[in-house]
């Protein structure tokens, strides 16, 4: 699943060619919507929440959520698709480009009233106008025993980390994925984690340790096996999750996370 700033990325760019366009071709291809049609509406803004994104059009909103498969692309109007029209689940072209989300898991059309319905669970995003670190660290202070990937992961405490920030994190506060929320002090961890996402919210290649060379970029996230950066110790690789079927793979360097 895409970390946060991806999300944000996604939808910054389809706000800069959707905003303020008038529709001239709609198609939501689920059952649900197929029906559907606002051409010839204006789109307001292309915003995210979280890891969902929000097009907002004429007091309608067409929420997605791209999972692990999903994708926006934008295209100049007539170009051709990088990706298999099958794939399309939702279309929407103004007089210059072509916007298309490809095997999104979640496409709903609502009206904007109910927005909170749908993203009104989430804590604050760390990348939205809506972010409070005293509320991030209220909501992760109120659960001191669990561990702190699944509290960190969990979008109802803060909006917008995934399995590759939250590896990271734990590496660069010291911290063991499984070890609990209590054993940290959580108002800095929240701190180093608005402050590392903000930092690649712009780059299309992440890094959290400041190197941008490949295999330099992340300390532990996926390097199972492999030389710690930092002190050469092999990586350890678990899963961990609040339910068996809702674990998530984590790694970690069992000396400088001990």
């Amino acid at each position: 699943m895409p970390e946060g700033d991806t999300v944000y990325r996604t939808a910054r760019h389809l706000n800069d060619v959707l905003a303020g366009r008038e529709i001239e071709r709609w198609a939501l291809r689920v059952p649900a919507y197929a029906t559907s049609d606002l051409t010839g509406l204006t789109v307001d803004e292309v915003v995210s929440r979280g890891k969902h994104i929000l097009h907002r059009i004429d007091g309608h909103t067409l929420h997605t959520h791209l999972k692990m498969e999903g994708t926006w692309h934008v295209y100049p109007r007539g170009t051709r698709w990088k990706k298999p029209a099958h794939t399309a689940r939702a279309v929407i072209e103004t007089s210059d480009h072509t916007t298309v989300g490809f095997d999104l898991a979640m496409v709903e059309l609502i009206s904007r009233d109910d927005e909170e319905f749908i993203v009104g669970h989430l804590g604050p995003d760390l990348l939205g106008a809506d972010w409070s670190a005293d509320t991030a660290v209220a909501n992760l202070d109120a659960a001191p025993d669990r561990p702190t990937a699944i509290a960190l992961l969990d979008q109802r405490n803060l909006a917008g980390l995934g399995n590759e920030y939250v590896a990271e994190l734990c590496f660069l506060r010291g911290i063991r994925p499984d070890s609990p929320i209590a054993q940290t002090a959580t108002r800095e961890l929240v701190r180093l984690a608005h402050r590392l996402i903000t930092a690649n919210r712009d780059r299309v290649s992440r890094t959290t340790t400041g190197d941008t060379r490949r295999g330099r970029r992340v300390w532990v996230y996926g390097r199972a096996g492999q030389p710690c950066l930092r002190c050469g110790t092999l990586i350890e690789r678990g899963r961990l999750g609040p339910t068996a079927t809702q674990e998530r793979v984590t790694f970690w360097c069992p000396r400088c996370q001990s």
